[in-house]
């Protein structure tokens, strides 16, 4: 069950930052977003905590310390590498893909909060 709360709040977050940055455009109706956000999560995954602790130790361990901003650069690269992946996500640049990291994390955390509280 978690999975599938983890899945909508994500596909949710999704939906809000493409109607928030113009830059940012799924292609398509509720399949589409759905697609788009397991093809993040899947790419998050498995690759995300690998590209975290190559940031952290890249950087000297300055990127543990930032944790959360090393996690945004971390969802901003695989949101690009979505983008390639996916022909339904458009990104145009990857400022927009940072912002929509941003977006998508504080959104899917408070939606995933939400909905574990009510499941």
């Amino acid at each position: 069950m978690s999975l599938i709360i983890s899945w909508v709040a994500l596909t949710l977050s999704f939906w809000v930052a493409s109607l928030l940055l113009p830059g940012f455009k799924i292609k398509g109706g509720v399949g589409s977003h759905l697609v788009v956000s397991a093809v993040f999560g899947t790419l998050s995954f498995f690759l995300g905590w690998v590209l975290y602790t190559a940031i952290g130790i890249g950087t000297l361990g300055i990127g543990f310390l930032l944790s959360f901003l090393t996690r945004l650069v971390v969802a901003t690269i695989l949101l690009l590498a979505t983008d390639k992946l996916s022909k339904r996500l458009s990104i145009d640049k990857a400022s927009t893909a940072f912002l929509a990291a941003l977006i998508t994390s504080v959104i899917g955390t408070g939606v995933e909060a939400v909905l574990h509280r009510v499941f």
